[in-house]
C-alpha cells in the first residue's frame, strides 16, 4: 500500500491517481473512473471530482493508496 501526504483539506480523485504514478494521464485517469475501475473506501465510485480527504483508501489496479 503506498501513502500520499495530503497538504490541504482534500485530492480530487483523478488528481490523486495522476499524482501517485498509477495512470499516466489525466484523460486516462478519468477514463478508469468513468469504466467502474476505481474504489473508493472499499466501494466503487464513478465521480471524477471526488474529494478524497485523509484516512481514505483508494484502489486501482492493484495499487491501494491510504491518504494521510
Amino acid at each position: 500500500m503506498v501513502t500520499f501526504k495530503l497538504e490541504g483539506e482534500f485530492i480530487h480523485l483523478i488528481q490523486l491517481l495522476k499524482a501517485t504514478d498509477v495512470v499516466s494521464s489525466g484523460g486516462e485517469a478519468q477514463m478508469v473512473v468513468s469504466q467502474g475501475l476505481v474504489k473508493y473506501n472499499g466501494l466503487t465510485d464513478y465521480r471524477k471530482r471526488l474529494k478524497v480527504k485523509k484516512n481514505d483508501v483508494v484502489t486501482f489496479n492493484n495499487h491501494s493508496i491510504k491518504i494521510i
